[in-house]
């Protein structure tokens, strides 16, 4: 028999504590030069875009997300969470122009543009 639905509380309690506990997972990352940028896409499962960040600071592109939501369940397998993502990739020095991210479809893309005129950015995707 299924149980009750938890209430926000409820849900509010259990992330917090699945947040204070947890590993962040590192995502996959597909990178590739274009023209004027360094490409890279990676795959953000049930994020928002108020919920990531893409950050550049002294040649390392960090792109994180926290934790959306994990309410109180007994899972019988559980692989992944809403969020708690995190990934840094070193970006050659020749790409520190600017960023640019988008978020679609649980896809976070990000271009990192040529140039050397800002060393260190922080964004949300649009």
């Amino acid at each position: 028999m299924l149980g009750l639905m938890p209430d926000h509380d409820e849900v509010v309690e259990s992330t917090a504590a699945t947040e204070a506990t947890m590993r962040l997972q590192s995502v996959p990352v597909n990178v590739y030069e274009s023209p004027e940028a360094l490409v890279v896409v990676a795959p953000f499962p049930a994020v928002v875009k108020t919920d990531a960040n893409v950050e550049l600071r002294d040649g390392v592109l960090r792109l994180s997300a926290r934790l959306r939501s994990s309410g109180p369940r007994e899972y019988l397998i559980r692989e992944w969470e809403y969020g708690g993502y995190e990934r840094e990739i070193a970006v050659p020095g020749r790409y520190a122009g600017g960023l640019e991210a988008t978020l679609t479809n649980g896809q976070l893309a990000v271009r990192v543009l040529r140039g050397d005129s800002q060393p260190e950015a922080s964004i949300t995707p649009d």
